[in-house]
């Protein structure tokens, strides 16, 4: 899954939604140097992740892009679901997707010390150009493919994907709504199974 989704499922809680917002920088045990819900928002995400690609409906989707994207495919895909998310953001959560984002930069800029230095040069940009709120329009989908595509030197492709979002958006939609529920009850009890890990590991 892509930003706004790990974001959405560290279970409004401010220490594990950092840890589960830079956890793709924190190599091996290197997550044991942080404070422990942080620890708990590191290996949140890493089970994500590991439920999320080896799940049937998220391949459905990633075979369908399989063909003009190869190894990227599951890339585009995290992308694409992140749209899905913003666009009906409200069938999730009550707080309005612009409140819900200003709140996560403001977390952001108070934990700043804490975030790695690749996220520390990320933010600015992140912030500046509104990122996450951008992922509820295809217009912000399309920016978002084209900075990936120019850091894999326009070897991926990547920025044409928007052409399959808008052939098959039915088909990507139903998709993620059908998967996200069931990785929003896989990511509850996932963390609960963390909690206890790491209280048995004090």
């Amino acid at each position: 899954m892509n930003f706004l989704a790990h974001i959405y499922l560290s279970n409004n809680n401010d220490a594990i939604t950092i840890g589960n917002f830079i956890a793709d920088g924190i190599r091996g045990k290197r997550y044991k140097k942080y404070p422990i819900d942080i620890q708990k928002g590191i290996l949140l995400h890493r089970q994500i992740d590991t439920f999320t690609d080896a799940h049937p409906t998220v391949r459905k989707s990633t075979k369908r892009l399989h063909e003009n994207y190869s190894h990227y495919s599951g890339v585009i895909v995290d992308i694409l679901y992140d749209h899905f998310l913003a666009k009906n953001w409200l069938q999730y959560s009550e707080i309005p997707l612009p409140d819900y984002i200003e709140r996560f930069y403001d977390l952001l800029e108070d934990n700043f010390e804490t975030l790695p230095l690749r996220i520390q040069k990320m933010m600015p940009h992140m912030i500046a150009d509104n990122w996450l709120l951008s992922y509820a329009k295809i217009e912000g989908i399309q920016k978002v493919l084209n900075g990936m595509n120019r850091r894999t030197q326009n070897k991926s492709g990547m920025h044409t994907a928007t052409a399959e979002l808008k052939e098959f958006y039915t088909e990507f939609e139903e998709e993620f709504t059908s998967f996200f529920e069931e990785l929003r009850a896989f990511s509850q009890d996932i963390l609960s199974e963390i909690e206890i890990k790491l209280a048995n590991e004090i």
